[in-house]
């Protein structure tokens, strides 16, 4: 998918945890890696929902991963404004993409899950990119037959300036 190099790119969690992964990973990760450095030198700029950092780091902690604990609390602070906290209109506009998406027969998360995809959605969907100087946003997932019925999302692979 071609963008504007005045994109505002929202990282699921598969691309984030890609990017904070330590050097030398498989093959894949180090694809991302080269993907997000030609992005941000194409004047895109990648902004990170608490949600996935959540996930991400829940499994660190569990498996006593402070090393890439350390990597994903700085790449959240490598640029200004990156990490976004979630809010109550995050919340209520997460809650009603739930449910719409429910009424029309789409099921991306268990019932009783908290259901992490309809999060990053409803965030990427009140970022208003133009307070960064970019004029469009788009989420980059491994999840796309999820996200894309709820907010302008692909494959970070598909994403190019």
């Amino acid at each position: 998918m071609q963008i504007t190099t005045a994109t505002a790119i929202v990282l699921d969690t598969s691309p984030l945890g890609r990017l904070t992964k330590k050097r030398g990973a498989e093959s894949t990760t180090e694809a991302c890696r080269s993907w997000y450095i030609a992005l941000t030198k194409a004047g895109c700029r990648f902004f990170v929902p608490e949600i996935a950092d959540y996930e991400l780091r829940r499994e660190f902690l569990r498996s006593r991963n402070l090393n890439a604990i350390q990597r994903l609390d700085a790449f959240h602070s490598a640029e200004a404004d990156r990490y976004l906290t979630l809010s109550t209109p995050d919340i209520r506009l997460a809650a009603q993409l739930w449910a719409q998406t429910r009424n029309k027969g789409n099921i991306t998360a268990p019932p009783q899950a908290l259901d992490a995809d309809v999060l990053i959605a409803a965030q990427s969907l009140r970022l208003r990119p133009e307070r960064f100087g970019l004029t469009n946003v788009i989420i980059a997932t491994e999840n796309v037959s999820h996200l894309a019925t709820l907010a302008s999302s692909a494959h970070w692979s598909d994403i190019s300036a």
